[in-house]
């Protein structure tokens, strides 16, 4: 190591300071390093991040900043162009070394390799590392060369790796800045909080930051894991990790959660179902972020093409029914709670986050790009593979998708999976004294409660659906 070298370190989706390989590798080749974020969300255009995941990333960086303090760093919020940027702080900092963790998105993989290869011929020194994913998208491949389509041959090639990935790196404790005390913005600067103060329900149920994270998932192996299994598919139960917008800002990797599976299996071999279970719904996540590298157009394209023009209504036949999915005002009580608890906390369960999207483009008919976009600005976890995998998996247009013929009937799925009302009530309290007929099905006529009646006849608009699936394998045909 040259005692005379600075290192960049470029935070993006990686706000933490365990396991991040960029960091270490700063800490551990350079004398001084300097922590910097760059706010430029008009580079990830037409997927801008919308006003929830903006609600969480301020607070994610205030708690990033508390934890180099205490590192004894200070990070640098700076805003973009990204190139532009970086190269006035190589220049006013004398950096000989930039380090920062991919993203595989199709749009920050196109600016990161004009970044690296522009600064490369600078003279700067740029490495890149993998922190966000068990595995790299580009050397997962069938017998053949040519990217796997089916999640269950994916992750039977995956999980036959994973005894190779290394333990988590351990946080770093001590980073050595420059002397120079060099401008930066504070999170507040970036204006990411609303103006109008709709997120009071985000602060009772969200801590964000690398030690939320950590505290969340040590409860979740407590408490939650030994039946997670039976109970995972639960609404009203607390029996997930909800660590998805924690994974997604990089406040926690799937390296640590691998690693904390392995020793919980060890320690408790009972749980082996409940583990396997997990483990899949991390595969889950890969293969999201697996189909997006090897398909990008799958973010704004339904990767099933015949769905395109035929399985959806036209915009002008949808608009009303739209904006009852949005406000929780369809009439069909397990959606509307669904969305509810979507608006007031930023994010949703996901057996209910199934039942809004097959009703909004099977029974309603409406394109589901209509829903990605809804969650897009409402998620707290709003990711743009997993995001872009779900809806099409519930439109049945993409990879690996439920049938377009299979179609779920939100009242029979309220009365499996919330059988005494419990969450409907919590969301929908205006039914809580509502029989269960009405909190499967919703209200009757001739019901007293404030609550809308069905925007939608669920049998006819199943038969509906599956009439437009009928038109688009006889026009295959023809």
């Amino acid at each position: 190591m040259d005692r005379t070298d600075t290192a960049l370190v470029w935070f993006r989706r990686d706000l933490r300071l365990a396991d991040n390989p960029a960091l270490t590798a700063a800490v551990n080749q350079c004398a001084r390093v300097i922590p910097l974020y760059i706010h430029a969300p008009d580079e990830a255009a037409p997927w801008i991040p919308g006003r929830a995941s903006n609600w969480w990333l301020h607070h994610s960086l205030c708690a990033l900043q508390r934890e180099l303090h205490q590192a004894g760093a200070k990070l640098i919020i700076a805003t973009g162009p990204t190139l532009e940027r970086l190269q006035h702080i190589v220049r006013q900092t004398g950096a000989t070394h930039l380090f920062w963790n991919r993203n595989y998105d199709p749009t920050s993989m196109s600016r990161d390799r004009d970044i690296k290869q522009r600064l490369t011929g600078q003279g700067l020194s740029c490495q890149s590392f993998n922190a966000n994913l068990l595995s790299e998208p580009a050397s997962i491949l069938t017998g053949q060369g040519t990217p796997y389509k089916v999640f269950g041959a994916y992750w039977r090639t995956v999980s036959g790796q994973l005894h190779q990935i290394p333990p988590p790196l351990p946080p770093v404790r001590r980073i050595s800045s420059p002397s120079k005390d060099l401008p930066t913005l504070s999170p507040g600067d970036l204006a990411l909080l609303p103006r109008i103060p709709w997120d009071g329900g985000f602060h009772s149920v969200w801590q964000t930051g690398e030690q939320a994270a950590l505290e969340r998932w040590e409860q979740f192996l407590l408490h939650a894991l030994p039946a997670y299994d039976r109970l995972r598919d639960f609404p009203d139960r607390d029996g997930t990790s909800r660590l998805s917008p924690h994974l997604h800002f990089g406040e926690i990797s799937p390296r640590q959660l691998l690693w904390g599976l392995r020793q919980q299996a060890d320690q408790s071999p009972a749980t082996v179902t409940h583990l396997e279970r997990i483990h899949s719904q991390l595969g889950w996540r890969e293969f999201a972020h697996y189909i997006l590298y090897h398909s990008p157009r799958s973010a704004n394209q339904s990767l099933d093409r015949r769905f395109e023009k035929l399985a959806w209504k036209a915009d002008d036949e949808q608009d009303a029914e739209l904006q009852a999915w949005q406000r929780g005002e369809t009439g069909i009580p397990i959606v509307d709670a669904g969305m509810r608890e979507l608006w007031q906390t930023g994010w949703m369960h996901n057996r209910v986050r199934m039942l809004v999207a097959s009703l909004l483009t099977k029974n309603l008919g409406v394109h589901w790009l209509q829903g990605a976009r809804w969650f897009w600005d409402t998620l707290v976890d709003a990711d743009l593979a997993n995001n872009s995998l779900g809806w099409q998996w519930s439109a049945g247009c993409g990879v690996d998708a439920a049938p377009y013929f299979r179609i779920f009937n939100p009242a029979t799925q309220a009365k499996r999976f919330d059988p005494e009302g419990r969450y409907i009530k919590r969301w929908l309290p205006e039914l809580t004294g509502a029989g269960k007929n009405v909190l499967y099905s919703g209200r009757l006529s001739d019901e007293p409660f404030d609550y809308p009646l069905p925007i939608l006849d669920l049998s006819r608009s199943r038969r509906d659906a599956l009439q437009r699936w009928e038109r688009i394998k006889r026009q295959q045909r023809e």
